[in-house]
């Protein structure tokens, strides 16, 4: 038996606990944060099918089944709309993830303070809080030793940095393991959707996810969370993605108020929707946060430290996949912690063909949500009017647009071999 340590109570550390405990493996999770419900972070994610087969992997079958009952209403495929609100091209449902019978091989809408509870359900007496993770010592045998704010330590055999992309874990562990700044600032903002508000807002921005393109160093990109009963708490994401300079420095500090004014002011030839939509997000819900990406680090060493999920390769959330990554982390994080616990694979063995595996596709989708806010950033006049173009020919030719996006969502999702092999125990 092996007790592991899980420094971070996020969507990975918690899928990671849960899975462990599935399998019986002793975990612990320390939390920062005071008390449950301390995090506020109330937004939609979308669950490719990596994440929905890593949840079913981590999860036991009540609680998987409570996931798919609560994700939101899926459907409206992707549109890339210009600042007019024409649509260039909509890339249906079943170009982005052809249907599958099986529900851990789909895609969901999900809340993410919602999928938070479901992860910690059950885990009450895993689950410490206001533990913030100051450093870590290892005994002579390799065995780790984590220290916490408040003066209080846990031992155990492994431990695991899930404790986001400013880990401390990871700085401690993996110092050459660096982060950037990507040069970019989100603004997520939500509006509520009710009678009053879908009463205005264009049918296109009311289903699915979108993206509207400007050709200027910014983008605007919405996305629906429609539960499958009224619940009265639906809601449209947005996110205002600019470049650094459009926006003043250390955008983080600014509140809601001074966040909306200085969109406005970049948006003032929008279709006047768009432009209502912002006016409209309550402030409470308006908020900037800087892009980071984690640089590719050499691999290192396996030893009874690891770490998942942005603590590793922390990514912008253009393209979606970094709470994607931390899931499949998790599951194969269980697979091997779970396969050393039952003997049937050396412990530092089992630690470094996960961090092998993960460095792989981790590193992958961090390139892939670079590469998507790049496009998204394009303000080379050339380049958008090839790009528009071309979108509006995929727009009008099915085979065409199905060869264009067939495999941009499935291709970071697609099984991987251990996946395929079904051997999670």
């Amino acid at each position: 038996m092996i007790d592991v340590l899980i420094v971070g109570g996020g969507i990975g550390g918690l899928a990671l606990a849960q899975g462990l405990h599935k399998h019986g493996v002793n975990v612990a999770v320390y939390e920062r944060e005071r008390r449950r419900d301390d995090r506020v972070d109330r937004y939609r994610l979308a669950i490719n099918p990596a994440g929905s087969r890593s949840l079913r992997a981590c999860l036991p079958d009540q609680r998987w089944q409570a996931f798919v009952d609560t994700a939101g209403r899926p459907g409206g495929g992707f549109g890339f709309l210009g600042t007019d609100l024409r649509e260039l091209v909509l890339v249906e449902d079943a170009i982005m993830y052809p249907d599958d019978p099986d529900p851990a091989e789909r895609a969901y809408p999900v809340d993410r303070h919602t999928l938070r509870g479901i992860l910690l359900d059950g885990l009450d007496d895993a689950v410490h809080y206001n533990k913030a993770f100051e450093r870590y010592e290892l005994a002579a045998d390799g065995r780790p030793t984590a220290h916490f704010a408040d003066g209080t330590s846990a031992t155990g055999d492994v431990l695991v940095g899930a404790d986001g992309i400013n880990s401390r874990l990871r700085a401690q562990y993996l110092p050459t393991a660096t982060r950037r700044e990507t040069g970019a600032v989100g603004v997520g903002l939500k509006l509520p959707l009710n009678d009053t508000t879908r009463a205005w807002l264009p049918a296109r921005l009311a289903q699915g996810m979108n993206l509207v393109l400007t050709g200027a160093p910014h983008f605007l990109f919405t996305s629906v969370f429609e539960r499958h009963e009224p619940a009265g708490d639906d809601y449209l994401l947005c996110a205002f993605v600019a470049h650094n300079d459009l926006l003043p420095p250390h955008p983080e500090r600014l509140d809601g108020a001074q966040l909306k004014a200085h969109i406005a002011g970049l948006i003032t030839g929008w279709h006047p929707s768009l432009r209502q939509l912002i006016d409209q997000c309550p402030l409470s819900e308006v908020s900037a946060f800087p892009f980071q990406a984690s640089d590719r680090p050499a691999p290192w060493t396996p030893s009874r430290v690891t770490v998942l999920g942005d603590a590793v390769h922390g990514m912008p959330p253009a393209g979606g996949n970094g709470a994607n990554a931390a899931l499949r982390d998790a599951a194969l994080l269980t697979r091997q912690l779970s396969q050393a616990a039952g003997g049937q694979l050396p412990l530092l063995d089992a630690i470094g063909g996960y961090e092998t595996e993960m460095r792989a596709y981790g590193f992958q989708a961090v390139e892939l949500a670079m590469k998507t806010l790049q496009q998204g950033l394009m303000s080379n006049p050339v380049n958008v009017f090839f790009s528009r173009s071309w979108f509006r020919l995929c727009s009008i030719t099915p085979p065409l647009r199905r060869m264009t996006f067939g495999t941009s969502w499935a291709k970071v999702s697609a099984p991987r071999q251990w996946e395929r092999a079904a051997i999670t125990p």
